[in-house]
């Protein structure tokens, strides 16, 4: 099949300008959703929050990224990528900066439900409008790295708090929840006049505002040819989400889904209670913790690194399929063995975080190269809904279960979750890198691809 103008562009500037913006909300998700442990432990004295209560606040913003994604990844489908980039960040600061005026539990729960749905809205919206403008021989490292933003920016929320606690103790809780307004407002104001998916514009019969967006991201208008190979591949389509669970992508929904799901369900718990969980191996002082906390999210980060380039010459399946043996592992030894030493328990996480970070950067590679342009975004918020539900109760139920469980079942249950991904890639997970996204979208396409080691 002849490439299309999007395949045959060089990566090149506009690509790297997109994906700076697009990693604004992966950034602010990990700011958002760290910064609630910085925060919890004045909260819970000034507000007197129970066990269950700091669950719920924990639990509250996933809840939202699980209601943003699955609404807004329809919504995204029907009026378009570009007007909702921008829409979603107005929630996400104005919710962040009410924190400010929290006086109950209740309260502080709804602004971080409302601050995780702009979350969620922004994970459909974001990576649909990336891929659609990437070539292929970049787009899986390019959407993988940004997986590495939202790690940044949880090291990012653990060091302010780790500033403002060493300055100011844990009284002004409220303005570190509000702080993630800042970074809000910059990008919101840097993503005004991204141009539309031009994929996204030849769905909906838009020829010519498609060839309107390519002169203004690549400089120069597409020719008739060019513009007819990629009209091609587009067709004007209705979409319809219904599409996401009929047919052969039905098990791409659940595949996606899935692994998701288990990457994050053990994952978000102990990144949201960081401080917490260190805490039952000795880090009792507050400020100690943050930073630990900080240096093992960078490791996650640094995780993510290798991997970017793995699913472009290894492949995609091998990568999350090993990633999360190498996750179970150190979950299973703090599990059996809860009592280590506070420095090999530390090496353990270490090591766990390192595989999730390598692992999670397919978590915005499968969903967008799964799924057509016009179901692309319902099905990344289906499938971040999804994961969404393990993510919540993940972090509601692990402070329940330190209480009444203890460490080492607690950790044994991670370890189990991360049992069953690995279950879930070796049966469903397809081979995707070097092909076309028209191509991988396919139904039954993106099994046949070049080999993989596993």
């Amino acid at each position: 099949m002849q490439h299309s103008i999007i395949d045959a562009e060089p990566y090149g500037k506009f690509h790297r300008k997109l994906f700076f913006l697009s990693a604004g909300g992966p950034f602010l998700d990990g700011y958002i959703l760290s910064i609630i442990g910085v925060a919890i432990g004045g909260a819970s004295r000034d507000l007197g929050l129970t066990a269950t209560q700091e669950g719920l606040v924990g639990a509250s913003a996933l809840v939202g990224v699980l209601l943003g994604g699955l609404v807004f990844g329809w919504v995204t489908d029907r009026i378009g990528r570009q007007l909702m980039y921008t829409i979603d960040l107005i929630a996400l600061v104005l919710s962040s900066a009410l924190c400010v005026f929290v006086d109950d539990a209740w309260w502080l729960i709804v602004l971080r439900v409302i601050a995780g749905i702009a979350v969620g809205a922004d994970y459909p919206i974001a990576t649909s409008l990336l891929a659609e403008w990437l070539p292929a021989d970049r787009r899986g490292r390019t959407m993988g790295a940004l997986v590495a933003a939202w790690f940044v920016g949880a090291a990012t929320a653990y060091l302010v708090g780790y500033v403002v606690a060493s300055v100011a103790g844990d009284e002004p809780w409220r303005w570190v929840l509000a702080s993630g307004a800042l970074p809000g407002i910059v990008i919101l104001l840097a993503r005004l006049g991204t141009p539309e998916s031009p994929r996204w514009l030849l769905r909906h019969g838009r020829r010519d505002d498609a060839r309107e967006a390519i002169k203004t991201a690549f400089g120069r208008y597409p020719t008739d040819a060019e513009l007819d190979v990629l009209a091609a591949q587009e067709p004007p389509t209705k979409s319809r989400l219904s599409r996401v669970f009929t047919g052969g992508y039905l098990k791409r929904t659940l595949f996606a889904g899935g692994f998701w799901l288990c990457q994050v369900a053990p994952a978000f718990a102990i990144i949201t209670f960081y401080p917490v969980v260190l805490g039952e191996y000795g880090f009792s002082d507050g400020n100690s913790a943050l930073l630990w906390s900080a240096a093992v999210t960078l490791v996650t980060m640094a995780g993510c690194l290798p991997c970017i380039r793995l699913v472009e010459s290894w492949g995609r399946r091998p990568v999350i399929i090993w990633t999360f043996v190498a996750s179970a592992v150190p979950l299973a030894v703090l599990g059996f063995f809860p009592a280590l030493p506070a420095v090999l328990a530390i090496i353990m996480f270490s090591v766990n975080a390192l595989a999730q970070g390598g692992g999670n950067i397919l978590q915005w590679i499968y969903p967008t190269e799964l799924f057509p342009t016009d179901i692309r975004a319902s099905a990344v918020g289906v499938a971040s809904a999804i994961s969404r539900i393990g993510a919540a109760g993940g972090t509601y139920l692990l402070p329940v279960s330190l209480e009444h469980l203890g460490l080492g079942p607690t950790m044994l249950i991670g370890a189990g979750i991360a049992v069953a991904g690995t279950v879930i890639c070796v049966l469903w997970a397809p081979e995707t890198r070097g092909r076309s996204l028209h191509d991988t979208a396919s139904t039954g396409a993106a099994t046949a691809s070049a080999p993989s080691r596993v």
